[in-house]
């Protein structure tokens, strides 16, 4: 889709607009949002960044989906100057910026995925820039801890989002850098969080959305008394429940797994479970690293026991989503072909 096929569909009279998920567990779904809402979140956002009238916007990700969407749709409700470049690894190469008369304009404000914000960093001009950036904000995949050390000492404002597309983007925001960095997601005004009996996040947010919604990620709230009820001030994922692996009784969040090994671990990598006779699933781990008996050494090494892997099998290419989040579905589909043949 392009800006102008978007700005059209935007101004027409149909008060509801169709985005579609990410398709991170599975084929994307379409999805009729409501315009004002859309306006809502956009309002939010920019009243919580501080954005104003004239500020410059970069949009550098796809308009298929709601990230892409929602940052025009801010700068048409706080009057941003919208700097729109072709959607690609590199959004602050020359080659991205050419278009925009000038590689070297300020930008004020920045949406991007976690492997855009790495592959900038990998080039020292394109690093500078993004060092400018005032607010940058990146969703659409966990940021992992290299990626966060890396920014710890930038100059501006870093946030990664909390949020999906039926919350129309993000509903919170957490520091990645400077005195206030955390792991701890706070959630804007007007939206109120609370756990499920399986510990997901239940997320009320009226402005954005008619209904509270039960995500499947499971999380760890803090809280403060209000009113003599619990109210929460801030969250933390643990991880999807789509992605819990029983394992003879003990359930392994497949995000901690990878998280713990990800430091450690060359070439990309994913954690899924595969069915088991005995223990009715098991921990496996596909590796585009040749080198099996390296990654079992690893392995060894900083996983606990029952989070080892049973399975450890060799891809060409571990599957991502066209947002670059790991293609569970397609993941588990290939180690579980691949553990047959084994």
């Amino acid at each position: 889709m392009t800006l102008q096929d978007f700005l059209s569909e935007w101004h027409n009279a149909d008060p509801l607009l169709l985005v579609h998920t990410s398709g991170s567990t599975g084929k994307p779904k379409p999805l009729w949002v409501e315009k004002q809402r859309m306006m809502n979140s956009a309002r939010i956002t920019c009243d919580f960044l501080g954005l104003k009238a004239g500020d410059t916007a970069l949009l550098c990700m796809p308009l298929d989906f709601i990230a892409g969407k929602m940052m025009v749709v801010r700068s048409l409700e706080r009057g941003l100057r919208l700097m729109s470049v072709q959607p690609s690894g590199h959004p602050l190469s020359d080659a991205s910026l050419s278009n925009l008369g000038t590689s070297t304009e300020e930008i004020t404000f920045a949406a991007m995925v976690p492997l855009q914000v790495y592959n900038s960093l990998q080039v020292p001009e394109e690093r500078e820039r993004l060092r400018r950036i005032r607010h940058l904000i990146i969703g659409g995949g966990a940021v992992d801890d290299r990626l966060a050390d890396d920014l710890r000492r930038f100059p501006n404002a870093v946030w990664s989002t909390y949020g999906m597309t039926e919350t129309l983007s993000h509903i919170a925001l957490r520091r990645l850098n400077g005195p206030s960095a955390s792991e701890w997601y706070k959630p804007f005004e007007g939206v109120r969080i609370g756990l499920s009996e399986e510990g997901c996040l239940v997320i009320d947010a009226p402005a954005v959305c008619d209904h509270p919604l039960v995500t499947n990620d499971r999380a760890v709230l803090r809280t403060v008394e209000e009113e003599g009820k619990a109210a929460c001030t801030s969250f933390r994922i643990i991880g999807r429940k789509d992605n819990v692996i029983d394992s003879g009784g003990i359930k392994i969040q497949t995000e901690e797994v990878e998280h713990t090994l990800k430091p450690h671990l060359a070439g990309d990598f994913a954690i899924t479970g595969c069915p088991d006779e005995k223990f009715g699933e098991v921990v496996a781990l596909l590796t585009t690293q040749p080198d099996i008996a390296a990654v079992e050494a690893v392995c060894r090494q900083y996983l606990p026991k029952f989070w080892q892997p049973r399975l450890i099998l060799h891809a060409d290419v571990i599957p991502q989503t066209a947002t670059g989040k790991p293609a569970r579905a397609e993941i588990t589909q290939i180690a579980r072909t691949l553990s047959k043949s084994t």
